[in-house]
């Protein structure tokens, strides 16, 4: 039994060393064979070669894209204007975004204007060197309307006449607009100074709006417009249109000095409202005949109007001993109507005859969408006078196109999306606003603003935050 038990150890030791040695050759073959320092920096070198071959094909697959980028803005340089601003958009797409594009930068231009050109004056010009010229030059504008000089008509002048280029762009405009509203003046007897009124409404531009929601060159609101005759709707503004809105205004002023007879009180009274003016009169006590003597009870935007109105008078009389020049304008001179009795969107005349969208658009800013509802009644289209035999003569083909033109702003679903697009404004609120002012500035209702917004409390509105506001 002994040497049974000895022989089986002997043979499990034999086993476990057989097993052993197995393991370490295992082990032996698996491990790594360590590489020589030249092997080591040719691996090594394969890796940076493979790195820089990679790094050099970014570089390329750049600078193609630089050089395709280069060639094609050339290329795009190189085409006429006219393809240069081809987008492949609908047509009512391309109405909103030029419209909106456009739209904007007037609304900056005469916020800027009216902030710098019309509100009552921070500080004050105290040169007084120039006194007696700029007195005798007023004095020489005989006018039914009083033009009297002071220190707050003597800032409103140097504002006009400082070189800014205002003056320029208006006397601009006004080779086309002071024709059309001399002449409503004159047909309503009232005095050709009143012209002025438009360059401070709007130093005439016909697409004007203010954040009050005023439109046009006389700045009508939407319920003082409709009361004028004028027509506010999703397809047509005649607040923009330079005639209706001229003729709607004599109306107006007329009314105003019928009801102060005083120039310098009708004429604050179109800026802030007989309400206002009224309560001026009365505050001030006494019997105040003339805007001066309410000038301290009236709003502080008011206080600088009619000062503006008698630079603004000056400026247009005396731009040349001030060595203001200025351009032709944009719009042409010569211009004729058509009435159009159908429903007609302005590109079936553009693409026709040969005038293009941006004139047609300036000649007739009250078409909101490009389309002329002509479906119940008669509209008026004005068109360059050396372009109307063209249109006459080629009157079937452009109302041949209705169709291709109409068919997108024949869907109500899509003529209302674009409208509420296009009549969004947004305000910042300012430290000490509340919800209630900005609904009264705006000539809305708290309620209206607070669903707009989506605002639970009325009472909760922080400085900086950016309220939807949309017009009507």
């Amino acid at each position: 039994m002994k040497n049974i038990a000895t022989k089986t150890l002997l043979l499990l030791a034999a086993a476990l060393t057989i097993a052993s040695t197995a393991d370490a050759q295992i082990i032996k073959r698996n491990k790594p064979k360590k590489l020589s320092v030249k092997a080591q920096l040719a691996i090594e070198r394969q890796r940076t070669d493979s790195l820089s071959s990679l790094v050099e094909e970014y570089r390329q697959r750049e600078s193609d894209w630089q050089r395709a980028w280069h060639d094609e803005n050339e290329a795009r340089k190189a085409k006429p204007v006219s393809e240069r601003l081809t987008v492949e958009y609908s047509p009512s797409q391309l109405d909103s975004l030029s419209a909106l594009l456009k739209q904007q930068q007037v609304d900056e231009t005469f916020q800027k204007f009216f902030e710098e050109y019309v509100c009552e004056p921070q500080t004050f010009v105290t040169d007084t060197s120039l006194d007696s010229l700029y007195k005798s030059r007023l004095d020489a504008l005989v006018s039914p309307i009083h033009l009297p000089y002071n220190e707050l008509v003597r800032t409103s002048i140097k504002r006009y006449t400082d070189g800014s280029g205002l003056m320029s762009r208006v006397l601009s405009r006004a080779q086309y607009y002071f024709p059309i509203i001399e002449e409503e003046l004159l047909k309503a007897g009232l005095p050709v100074e009143l012209r002025a009124m438009a360059i401070i409404e709007s130093a005439l531009q016909a697409k004007a709006y203010s954040r009050a929601g005023a439109a046009g060159l006389w700045q009508f609101m939407p319920a003082t417009a409709k009361s004028y005759g004028l027509e506010v709707n999703s397809m047509v503004d005649e607040r923009y249109d330079p005639y209706k809105a001229t003729k709607a205004a004599c109306k107006y002023m007329k009314a105003l000095y019928n009801m102060y007879d005083d120039w310098s009180l009708a004429i604050a009274a179109y800026n802030c409202g007989p309400g206002n003016v009224n309560k001026a009169l009365a505050r001030a006590g006494g019997k105040p005949e003339s805007f001066w003597d309410v000038y301290w009870y009236l709003p502080s935007e008011t206080r600088g109007y009619v000062p503006a109105f008698i630079a603004a008078n000056y400026a247009y009389a005396y731009h040349k001993a001030h060595n203001i020049t200025y351009d032709e304008p944009a719009l042409p001179i010569a211009v004729d109507t058509i009435h159009i009795d159908r429903l007609m969107h302005t590109k079936q005349i553009t693409s026709t005859i040969d005038v293009d969208s941006a004139t047609i658009a300036m000649l007739n800013p009250q078409y909101k969408l490009n389309v002329i509802p002509a479906t119940t009644k008669t509209y008026t289209l004005v068109l360059p006078a050396n372009r109307i035999t063209e249109f006459i003569s080629k009157q079937d083909s452009i109302f041949a196109k209705d169709s291709t033109y109409l068919k997108e702003y024949l869907n109500p679903a899509a003529v209302q999306k674009k409208m509420q697009e296009m009549s969004v404004i947004y305000h910042r609120v300012k430290s000490g606003e509340t919800l209630g002012a900005i609904a009264r500035k705006y000539r809305v209702t708290t309620k209206q603003i607070m669903t707009w917004n989506r605002l639970k409390n009325a009472n909760r509105i922080s400085i900086g935050q950016r309220l939807r506001i949309e017009k009507r």
